[in-house]
């Protein structure tokens, strides 16, 4: 009975391994960060730990972001003070204002990866998101302190918050391109990162782009 199984496992031994990008998530801030990613789930972070997973190659909507103030029981359930998402260590969707967020989408049409770091969501974590293979080496960095410095309106626990959220208003909302400007606020967060995207219809220019099958680094706290 042995020897009917030799042929299929040495066909599936043959079978080259689906196509794959290594995203590394390091947490050099002081204080503990549970990351979280869409895909890739989430994971608490003391100073100094890091986090290695694959992203299948394709995946569209990619983004990590740091949570910071959370508790989880011993089932994965809880809350995040900033960045939580529906109260699981796991996150499967996005995470709740305010939160430092990267995005990226792998080997688009054309064979590049494309990535970004987005303050539309407002700001909790200082991070940098760089490329560590395939000879790219140029990606954005937020290592501001945003919060320190952060309009009094847009204060909240634990970070600085979107307007959007706060305001719930058109202008910041930005519900089409034609009613989409810069506004005090987007010019704050852009003023601090200028390598971040600050409000929805922001300029490519925060825009980076490396081969696809790229591997890349996230720190927390650079």
């Amino acid at each position: 009975m042995a020897a009917q199984n030799t042929l299929p496992l040495l066909l599936l031994a043959l079978l080259p391994l689906a196509a794959a990008s290594t995203f590394d998530v390091a947490n050099n801030c002081s204080y503990t960060v549970w990351a979280a990613a869409s895909p890739g789930g989430g994971i608490q972070l003391n100073p100094g730990q890091s986090w290695s997973y694959n992203v299948p190659d394709g995946t569209t909507g990619g983004r990590v972001w740091p949570r910071t103030g959370c508790t989880f029981n011993s089932t994965g359930n809880g809350h995040c003070q900033t960045g939580d998402c529906g109260g699981v260590l796991a996150c499967t969707g996005s995470g709740q204002s305010p939160n430092t967020l990267t995005e990226y989408s792998l080997n688009n049409p054309g064979g590049l990866d494309y990535f970004d770091i987005s303050l539309v969501d407002g700001f909790n974590v200082p991070l940098s998101f760089k490329p560590t293979s395939n000879g790219c080496t140029s990606g954005p960095s937020c290592a501001a302190d945003v919060n320190a410095q952060c309009p009094a309106e847009l204060q909240v626990p634990g970070g600085c918050g979107d307007p959007c959220t706060i305001f719930g208003t058109p202008e910041y909302c930005c519900p089409s391109p034609s009613s989409c400007n810069p506004t005090k606020y987007s010019k704050y967060f852009k003023s601090q990162c200028p390598q971040s995207f600050s409000y929805p219809y922001d300029d490519n220019s925060a825009t980076f782009a490396c081969p696809g099958n790229t591997n890349y680094q996230i720190v927390f706290c650079p």
